[in-house]
């Protein structure tokens, strides 16, 4: 996730990653700009900068060893990852292919056609939180 902005009042924007299979099944990533505004979200303690909400339908966790490859394959619900540890390389079927690290976060919705291939290219195992999203 990449922050723009500051915290002396103007609009923070972040940015995550998109993976989305197009009406052909194949694969590609969207850069996706989300901006938080000032709300009472914790009352009475400050404002804080908060985007709109998602609603998830469970929260885990996943650990793929050094190493590990998943060859081409869809992801298996509609789910953000954010990325605790490690590294991870990402290939779409257009060709593409991007390096994910801690803090990034990554929408998965090509949960149709031919997907993505994914191996862990760090030197620590990868650990990931997954918010798989409601229906």
């Amino acid at each position: 996730m990449n922050r723009q902005g500051d915290d002396t009042g103007k609009t923070m924007r972040i940015t995550y990653t998109r993976f989305y299979a197009d009406a052909a099944g194949e694969s590609h990533f969207e850069d996706v700009r989300l901006s938080l505004t000032a709300a009472d979200f914790a009352p009475p303690a400050p404002p804080l900068d908060v985007s709109g909400f998602t609603p998830a339908k469970q929260i885990g966790f996943v650990r793929m060893p050094v190493g590990w490859f998943g060859d081409w394959h869809p992801a298996p619900k509609r789910q953000f990852m954010f990325c605790l540890a490690g590294a991870v390389a990402v290939q779409v079927s257009d060709g593409e292919t991007r390096v994910f690290r801690p803090g990034d976060v990554v929408l998965l919705e090509d949960t149709t056609g031919k997907g993505h291939t994914t191996r862990v290219v760090s030197e620590v195992d990868l650990l990931m939180a997954v918010a798989q999203l409601a229906d």
